[in-house]
């Protein structure tokens, strides 16, 4: 009796391909053929899931961003049962810094396909921006929330720092990515910046700050 085949999880591992050769090669240097000698298939086989290396990226990039929430989570859950609205600001703004394997991919790849939809008309077409505005819009409701709970400095406005926040969590980013400082001094810069807009560095207000992530 024939093998059946699981065809989402044969996508998901030509898409996992796809992510290890360009965190190698860079996404602009990536053929379907090399995908399909990562993943270890004949590229019919690539070509038979992903018609076009279009959609192949495209695919890869919602893996890339599924992969991102699912590391966003886990160190919300590594912060604590009931992490306060700090530890979650913390926890989504330091997911995509490149201190490991896996986040240093992320940043890698997901700049390359920012650049690379600048020239190409199929990429360009996608909504690259709804990812990050998702992001703006969480944080900024994680700022709301803390605000209305007296854990901000006075002043603050909510959607303003989170702009900041997220620019300069890119920012950061990119100059790990590129040995202009540690993943130390990125992160102590990030924590300079959250200590601040909160009142309290510690983890004051404790209280429901991943439910509000997750609602984000």
């Amino acid at each position: 009796m024939p093998k059946r085949v699981d065809h989402a999880v044969r996508r998901a591992e030509i898409a996992e391909a796809l992510l290890r050769v360009a965190a190698r090669r860079g996404l602009h240097a990536v053929g379907m053929r090399d995908v399909a000698a990562e993943a270890g298939v004949s590229l019919r086989l690539v070509q038979y899931y992903f018609e076009t290396k279009e959609k192949l990226l495209l695919h890869g990039l919602r893996q890339l961003t599924e992969r991102f929430g699912e590391r966003v989570a886990a160190r919300v859950r590594a912060a604590g049962g009931d992490p306060g609205p700090r530890a979650t600001v913390e926890a989504l703004l330091t997911a995509a810094l490149p201190t490991d394997e896996e986040s240093r991919v992320f940043h890698l790849v997901y700049t390359s396909y920012a650049v690379l939809s600048v020239t190409d008309p199929a990429l360009a077409a996608q909504p690259f921006v709804k990812d990050p505005d998702a992001a703006e819009d969480a944080l900024t409701g994680l700022l709301r929330r803390a605000q209305e709970r007296g854990l901000l400095r006075p002043g603050v406005d909510a959607r303003s720092e989170a702009v900041g926040l997220l620019a300069l969590s890119s920012g950061l980013g990119t100059g790990v990515l590129v040995g202009q400082r540690s993943p130390e001094a990125a992160l102590s810069a990030l924590h300079y910046r959250l200590d601040r807009i909160f009142l309290d560095g510690s983890a004051a207000g404790r209280g429901h700050g991943g439910d509000d992530l997750a609602r984000g």
